[in-house]
């Protein structure tokens, strides 16, 4: 049964879009789960990180203990697959245990110590859960004896559906299932050749006799079942009473499985969605980036500031002012639960709320017989009722006159900030919009029109009151030009110039923002050089002390090797003692001289057989050559100068074949740096070959040359997206990576 809070919580994720998207996620639980996970917040996000970093199979499917344990309480015995269940837990725990992790996950493992006594019960169970009975002889030896009666029974039907007596009779040679009795299909006359029992009539007027034979059979194989099922029961009663004696384990795992259970639904979800996991911050600031909803495909990423107590969004009509308001209501929802989404995590911050609170449907219907301005002010008395609460109001001044309705919500706001309160709110009364933009902690935002397109941007803009664009979005859903054009007449002159002023302010503040965008760029590129050529000095020094510690070396054994010769004072042996010092110093080598090829931008090279144009140089190591219109990152030590000579045009007819997957790179057994070295050339490559999609075997280990490889593939300009491989070709332990 559903608590009050649990059906405050259903109702917030309708209003907020988020049913399907949490269904998802709760299709990831092994067993049925709360969204909110007990105890301290931090803890639980650190272990679901630890667990993030590593590869992992899902745990089965498994059910609640509270009848299992109820019944060992009263000391009752337990059905096999009641035993299984806990069998289940233990042998997933223990597939941890075995694979001797470090860090927080490897020390929580360490904790499982599964009692011999339970060891004793769990050998008899399979991996599929069935009782395994060759480690009884009883058992072995009857399930045999049944055998045998099923064998003899088939014999004994195959005989007599061959027998010449019995052929006349027959309507055909198949052996038919009546009631869960094998029995034959016979004509009229029967019980002259044959002995057996009725079993019903067909359609035809066919009789379904049971051989008397196939039917003794059947008892005995009865009789032997309940022998059977008397050992069982003496098992399970034998099981029952050691579970008995193991309750404190059994409650332990019970109560871990259900913390690890919530860590990897979490972890699982993401991965198959390319989620991030962000975790609510102990303040109440909202920072948004490149935040999109789940209920939307294809949408434009928000990005919004809500630091202050109230943010008031206005501006065009369906230009995705409530769609705003659900976003900052769902993403700090997601991150109290911390429940995946999709946003920029390292950009982001999302605040913590005791309660998240909405007034976002239109109250008034037939059966609660109640206006909308009611509804609303009946729903705004019981937001006084919190404190520190998160709450969205949709169309504040929905169902009243707006010129009363700005003077109540402005105090209505006020009282709010003074208790704690943080509002987000979607409206359209510009009034109300500039009584509250005078103070220092409401924050207004806007939805941007497009004048020249004539339609929404779905975009926002910080620090603007929009205008609604009424009578545009009238024109733009089919309402007349000349409809439109007297509704104007009749709205006046002043309000129109006030609107028009309000939108010259917009667009000024958004060519202001634009520039400011370029001067950030501009200033990132540079930054991001800077540290590039800090990186290659440090790297160069770093190189030039490893050769001097290298001769110091080399000089260090050649002296000692000297100074040994000199004592040894044998003019052989001091001859014998330099030649081999004279071996450990430096030689000299005849080696043919390398060039030092020095690249620059636009020049021609080739890079294995394909010919190219330097369009780009990270640094002399790196760089980016444009090959028959697709442009490669490669090493400078890879390529070879050239000059493309350039052929007569001529007329070709191409065919465009579309290619399919096929290329593999594995990188079992290679450090991190060495791996993603080899994937970099091997993407390369597929790209100049012209695939266009590729898979990439890296294991499962201990999960550092997967993360290693997934990071990889993230910041890779040409890698599109990436999956894990179906479980056929290598599961979590490979990539399929589309380019």
């Amino acid at each position: 049964m559903k608590t009050d809070k649990t059906s405050r919580l259903d109702l917030l994720i309708t209003q907020l879009d988020l049913n399907e998207h949490i269904e998802q996620f709760k299709s990831f639980f092994s067993r049925e789960n709360t969204l909110y996970i007990e105890g301290d917040q931090e803890l639980h996000f650190r272990y679901i990180k630890a667990l993030d970093a590593m590869e992992f199979k899902a745990p089965p499917k498994v059910d609640e203990f509270t009848t299992i344990k109820g019944h060992l309480k009263k000391r009752g015995v337990l059905r096999f697959e009641q035993i299984f269940e806990i069998v289940k837990i233990v042998r997933y725990f223990r597939y941890f245990k075995k694979r001797e992790l470090n860090g927080i996950i490897g020390e929580w493992m360490s904790r499982f110590v599964v009692d011999e006594k339970f060891n004793e019960v769990e050998k008899y169970f399979r991996v599929d859960g069935r009782f395994e009975e060759n480690l009884d002889e009883t058992l072995f030896g009857l399930s045999k004896r049944i055998q045998e009666h099923k064998n003899n029974m088939s014999g004994t039907l195959k005989r007599m559906m061959s027998s010449a007596k019995l052929s006349s009779y027959l309507v055909d040679t198949q052996v038919h299932l009546v009631n869960d009795e094998e029995c034959l299909l016979v004509r009229g006359g029967f019980n002259h050749v044959l002995k057996g029992a009725l079993l019903g009539r067909s359609t035809s007027g066919f009789f379904y006799v049971s051989p008397d034979s196939i039917l003794k059979a059947k008892e005995q194989i009865r009789y032997i079942e309940q022998e059977r099922e008397a050992i069982f029961y003496t098992y399970a009663k034998e099981f029952s009473s050691t579970l008995g004696e193991l309750q404190p384990f059994i409650n332990f795992i019970d109560k871990e499985f259900t913390k690890f259970d919530n860590y990897q639904a979490r972890v699982l979800f993401a991965r198959s969605k390319n989620l991030q996991i962000l975790k609510s911050k102990k303040d109440a600031k909202i920072i948004l980036h490149d935040f999109v909803h789940p209920a939307l495909h294809k949408a434009k990423p928000v990005t919004v500031d809500f630091s202050k107590n109230i943010l008031m969004i206005t501006g065009v009509n369906a230009g995705g002012k409530t769609m705003l308001l659900k976003s900052i209501l769902a993403a700090s929802l997601m991150a109290k639960y911390i429940i995946p989404m999709g946003i920029n995590e390292n950009k982001s911050h999302i605040g913590s709320f005791k309660n998240i609170l909405s007034i976002i449907d239109d109250p008034q219907n037939v059966k609660n017989d109640i206006s909308t301005f009611a509804g609303r002010m009946q729903e705004f008395s019981k937001i006084f009722e919190h404190r520190s609460a998160l709450v969205g109001i949709d169309e504040i001044e929905l169902g009243t006159d707006s010129d009363e309705a700005a003077a109540l919500f402005k105090v209505i706001l006020d009282d709010l900030i003074k208790r704690g309160q943080k509002v987000v709110v979607t409206t359209h009364h510009k009034r109300l919009a500039a009584l509250m933009a005078d103070r220092d902690d409401v924050e207004l935002m806007a939805a941007i029109y497009d004048e020249e397109l004539r339609m929404p941007t779905y975009e926002f803009m910080q620090g603007i009151i929009g205008k609604s664009y009424a009578f545009e979005t009238a024109s733009r859903y089919g309402i007349s030009n000349t409809l439109v054009k007297e509704a104007k007449s009749i709205y006046g002159d002043n309000s129109e110039k006030l609107n028009l002023l309000i939108e010259r302010g917009s667009q000024l503040e958004r060519e202001l923002k634009q520039k400011h965008k370029k001067v950030d760029d501009k200033l990132e590129n540079l930054r991001v050089k800077e540290l590039e050529l800090k990186q290659l000095k440090e790297n160069i020094f770093l190189e030039l002390n490893e050769q001097k510690d290298a001769l110091k070396s080399s000089y260090a054994v050649a002296i000692n090797q000297a100074k040994n010769a000199a004592k040894a004072g044998d003019t052989k042996a001091i001859h014998r003692a330099m030649d081999r010092a004279n071996k450990k110093l430096p030689q000299e080598t005849k080696a043919k001289e390398l060039r030092d090829i020095k690249f620059t931008l636009g020049q021609e090279v080739k890079y294995h057989s394909k010919k190219g144009v330097i369009v780009s140089m990270r640094d002399k190591k790196e760089a980016t050559v444009e090959i028959e219109g697709m442009r490669v990152r490669v090493k400078t030590s890879h390529l070879k100068p050239t000059k493309i000579i350039k052929q007569k045009p001529t007329t070709n007819i191409k065919v465009n074949v579309q290619k399919k997957a096929g290329l593999k790179c594995d990188l079992h057994g290679m450090r991190a740096d060495e791996a993603t070295e080899v994937l970099d050339k091997f993407i390369s490559d597929a790209l100049i070959s012209g695939w266009d999609e590729v898979i990439v075997y890296h294991g499962i280990g201990t999960g550092k040359l997967s993360f290693a490889v997934k990071n990889f593939l993230l910041a890779h300009p040409s890698v599109k997206k990436f999956d894990d491989a179906p479980q056929h070709i290598g599961g979590f332990g490979a990539k399929i990576v589309t380019l």
